[in-house]
């Protein structure tokens, strides 16, 4: 996420802020400039500035376009509780929800992946009946009880997860669309399955076995997650995903003008052998791993520091690092990622 300062007073702003907290200038984040902009002159009547119809239902901060109610990313939502189910935690759900939401589709756009209009997301509540989490056809389908941090990390540690948000929802389920519109019935899928496997795995059998038999021991030296073993699919979302985690969290960072110097990795043995045979796609990647592992680090060092477990609990191992190299270079050929 990048940093903002309010256009009247120059205050540091973040990406969530309606208001200037120094001056008192509305704020609204435009879609088109990808911008904090100040709608008015600090005292405007609030229903006169053109904000997102979810303002107040959802704390949106978003600007609609010309003529539209709802916001760029309000407008993605093709379902939700009714408003009879919209109080106290189903509403606090929603709003949360609605947060992560903007926060991903920022962050696809700021690495020039498109979101096209066959995409949708249904935000329902399990209180109210089984909610299945997932993706088909271009919609998102999203629990709203996993907003309540108290269930998410009873559900988190019940399958042994490290590591359990909104937000990552909303990352790994947005990575399944991404295959579907990237990758199948094209002539790049035969490249992603020698990385990821056989997409063609029947996915209800090896859910099941998942479940029953849980992964290989030695899962963490191919995978990034446990859950990653489960299917070449979800092998796919979750690294996608996680490359989504490091650059946001890179980005914020330089935004925020932290640097952590770390000693040099040792260079991998197989390009050193075979430089003709060097991938640029991992050759770039690396560049990314020599910013993202010392920060790791510092961070895991303070969160120690305060008796916590670490910040950032993964070890990338070398087919992990390759498989990531492998939607760095997909998301670089997919849109016109910033710098």
């Amino acid at each position: 996420m990048r940093s903002f300062t309010c256009e009247n007073c120059g205050q540091l702003l973040f990406f969530e802020n309606s208001r200037c907290l120094r001056c008192s200038s509305p704020l609204g984040f435009d879609s088109l400039s990808r911008e904090l902009t100040v709608l008015g002159p600090p005292g405007t009547a609030e229903d006169q500035l053109p904000r997102c119809a979810n303002a107040a239902l959802a704390a949106c901060n978003w600007v609609p376009d010309e003529g539209q109610e709802l916001c760029a990313s309000c407008s993605l939502t093709r379902t939700r509780p009714n408003d009879a189910d919209l109080k106290d935690d189903g509403l606090r759900a929603l709003t949360t929800a609605e947060a992560a939401k903007r926060w991903l589709l920022f962050g696809l756009g700021e690495l020039g992946l498109s979101t096209a209009e066959d995409l949708a997301f249904d935000l329902l509540f399990s209180l109210r009946g089984p909610v299945l989490t997932g993706h088909s056809e271009g919609v998102i389908t999203i629990d709203l009880a996993e907003s309540d941090d108290a269930q998410r990390e009873q559900r988190r540690a019940e399958l042994g997860e490290p590591y359990r948000t909104v937000l990552g929802h909303f990352r790994h389920e947005v990575a399944h669309y991404y295959w579907a519109t990237l990758f199948e019935g094209s002539d790049r899928l035969e490249g992603w399955r020698e990385r990821f496997g056989d997409d063609r795995i029947d996915y209800q059998t090896a859910l099941e076995r998942h479940y029953e038999h849980g992964p290989p021991q030695d899962w963490s030296r191919e995978y990034v997650s446990a859950y990653a073993t489960m299917h070449p699919w979800e092998d796919w979302a979750e690294t996608f995903a996680h490359y989504l985690h490091i650059r946001d969290t890179l980005q914020t960072a330089g935004a925020y003008g932290l640097s952590v110097a770390g000693p040099p990795r040792r260079p991998d043995p197989a390009l050193i052998a075979a430089p003709a045979a060097a991938d640029p796609a991992r050759e770039g990647f690396d560049r990314v791993l020599d910013d993202w592992l010392p920060l790791t680090y510092a961070l895991n060092a303070i969160n120690r520091s305060m008796g916590h477990d670490d910040l950032y609990p993964f070890t990338l191992a070398p087919a992990v690092v390759d498989k990531l190299a492998f939607v760095h270079d997909t998301v670089l050929a997919a849109g016109s990622a910033r710098t």
